[in-house]
C-alpha cells in the first residue's frame, strides 16, 4: 500500500482527533462542572447543618424561657410551635413561587456565572 498519506486521508485523520479531543474536552468540563457543584452542595449543607443545631437550640431555649414567664414550660412549646405553624402556612401555599423559583433561579445563576467565567 501507499505510505504517502492524501490530502484528504490527512485531513479526515486530522478531524477525527480532532473530535476526540472536542470530546475529552467535553468529559473533564463536566466532571470539573460535577465537582463544583458537589462541592458547593456539600459545603451548603455543612452550613445547613450548623445553623439547623443552633436555631433549634435557639428555640429551645426561647420555649423553656417563654414557658416560665407563661406558668408551664409545655406552654411556651406550644407558642413557639403555633409561630411556626403560622410561618408554614404561607410557605405552603406560596412554595412553587417562592421556594421552588428561587431555588431554581440561583442553581441557573451559578451555573451560568461559572460558565462565563470559564470562557474567560
Amino acid at each position: 500500500m501507499d505510505d504517502n498519506p492524501t490530502p484528504l486521508d490527512a485531513l479526515i485523520e486530522s478531524a477525527r482527533e480532532y473530535g476526540k479531543t472536542n470530546i475529552e474536552l467535553i468529559k473533564f468540563k463536566v466532571v470539573d462542572k460535577s465537582a463544583d457543584l458537589l462541592s458547593s452542595l456539600v459545603t451548603s449543607l455543612v452550613i445547613l447543618i450548623v445553623a439547623s443545631i443552633a436555631f433549634f437550640i435557639v428555640n429551645l431555649g426561647l420555649a423553656l424561657w417563654l414557658g416560665t414567664l407563661l406558668g408551664a414550660n409545655f406552654y411556651g412549646f406550644f407558642v413557639v410551635g403555633g409561630f411556626y405553624a403560622l410561618v408554614a402556612v404561607p410557605l405552603f401555599i406560596f412554595r412553587e413561587k417562592w421556594l421552588k423559583y428561587l431555588i431554581s433561579n440561583a442553581l441557573i445563576n451559578y451555573m451560568l456565572n461559572k460558565k462565563e467565567v470559564d470562557e474567560k
